[in-house]
């Protein structure tokens, strides 16, 4: 831990390099890595960066304002549990999950107006396909839980973000760094990519900050929306709520002077606020609160947004690949790789193909097994694949541990059902 670049937990060379690589761009700066933190694009998930001078749009991400909401509601566990299996059944039918959904609900909230209005001209292009996607929750490690506190009141508790307006924001403001348009498409660069930072008394850089605050409204929104049709189903009462974004930046004040504090899946945490951080689909999560303390300033009032990888997707999951196979369950013929699809199943004469996630390398996890463990423990799962199971993450209440001072923790809330999307879903929206 240095002056500039303060880390709590253990991380690989690769994720602190890519800190100190943020922090060495603007005189001034100041970075932590979060307990959590693992290699991200850019900037680390679980980085925490304090500009003086700058904002970075490639450090809050593509997902603008993805984050956690949980909602504390009138309803005890006894009440819920002989009807979860149908309760989970219906949050997965009236509530969308998946890469690309454009099925929301709530076309009509008052922030699809703003985006029609919006400061920034480019973001009012978008206005259709933000109407049309909150609401939706995508892919990825985003999910809809409800859990059970000590008390056994129940919660639920929900992760997601921007959806395609951050993305489209975000992939926008990216390209108009290096000289294109909105709409044009900036170089892809690998995750170790130097930071794209904006003067923010620049044109470029006050343009971001208004059209990242829309996306950020536009998250809470849609949390907001999933929510309130969760309470629906339930027939509950929200009575409190917990919400907060992960990847932002905000305005604030460290060590008396301003800073433009850029997270990328790191929770705000001042003296007093409450955070939901979520563990896996299996662990319980929690509410905590920042508190002060030195160390908590050092953490520049931040910590995790949940219990951070162990293992890759590809090592969880192993490679999967989408290849046309036959729809006659007594035929295994599946497209070689680098054919073409053919006009009939070459080994059955079939005409009726479709194309399928084939499992090219076995992973280390077995998902199978995943889920008779959560359905021995009484958790309802629907959706889900490997590489989002209980093995692929690191422990909450340790990862936790290394912001011993920094927070505190107020609830564990243990899961009783969890919804993602279902197996081999890659969401580019996810933080």
């Amino acid at each position: 831990m240095t002056d500039r670049v303060r880390i709590f937990g253990e991380h690989d060379e690769r994720t602190i390099a890519q800190l100190e690589r943020c922090v060495a761009v603007a005189e001034g700066s100041v970075g932590v890595l979060c307990a959590d933190g693992h290699l991200g694009y850019s900037q680390p998930i679980g980085g925490v960066v304090a500009y003086r001078e700058h904002v970075s749009p490639s450090g809050v991400g593509y997902d603008i304002g993805c984050g956690n909401k949980a909602v504390l509601t009138d309803l005890v566990l006894e009440q819920v549990q002989p009807e979860l299996p149908r309760l989970m059944d219906e949050i997965v039918a009236r509530i969308s999950f998946g890469v690309g959904r454009n099925d929301g609900r709530s076309g009509d909230h008052v922030v699809i107006d703003e985006i029609a209005g919006a400061a920034f001209a480019p973001q009012r292009s978008l206005r259709d396909l933000a109407a049309k996607q909150l609401g939706t929750v995508g892919a990825g490690n985003h999910y809809v839980d409800l859990l059970a506190d000590e008390q056994d009141r129940v919660w639920i508790g929900v992760h997601f973000g921007s959806r395609g307006f951050g993305h489209k924001t975000a992939s926008g403001f990216l390209a108009l760094a290096h000289g294109l348009p909105f709409d044009g498409r900036a170089p892809e660069g690998e995750m170790e990519a130097p930071p794209t930072l904006l003067q923010i008394d620049g044109e470029l850089g006050a343009g971001y900050i208004e059209a990242m605050r829309l996306a950020g409204r536009y998250a809470y929104a849609g949390r907001d929306v999933v929510c309130e049709e969760v309470c629906r189903i339930l027939g509950a009462t929200a009575l409190e709520e917990v919400h907060n974004h992960h990847n932002f930046a905000w305005l604030e004040q460290h060590d008396g002077d301003p800073a433009w504090v850029v997270r990328k899946g790191a929770t705000p945490a001042f003296p007093g606020q409450r955070g939901f951080v979520g563990a896996t689909m299996g662990e319980p999560a929690v509410i905590l609160e920042g508190v002060e303390s030195d160390r908590a300033r050092d953490a520049l009032y931040s910590t995790v947004h949940g219990a951070g990888r162990a293992m890759s997707r590809t090592k969880a999951a192993g490679k999967q690949r989408r290849r046309w196979a036959c729809d006659n369950r007594d035929c295994d013929w599946v497209q070689p790789p680098g054919s073409h699809k053919p006009e009939t199943c070459p080994a059955c004469g079939r005409r009726s193909l479709s194309k399928r996630w084939i499992q090219q390398e076995p992973g280390l996890i077995d998902f199978p097994a995943v889920r008779q463990d959560l359905a021995a423990r009484g958790i309802e799962l629907r959706g889900g694949a490997a590489d989002e199971a209980p093995p692929a993450y690191k422990r909450l209440p340790e990862v936790l541990a290394h912001h011993a001072g920094t927070v505190a923790v107020l609830h564990e809330l243990r899961p009783i059902g969890v919804a993602m999307a279902g197996a081999h879903t890659f969401d580019p929206y996810k933080d």
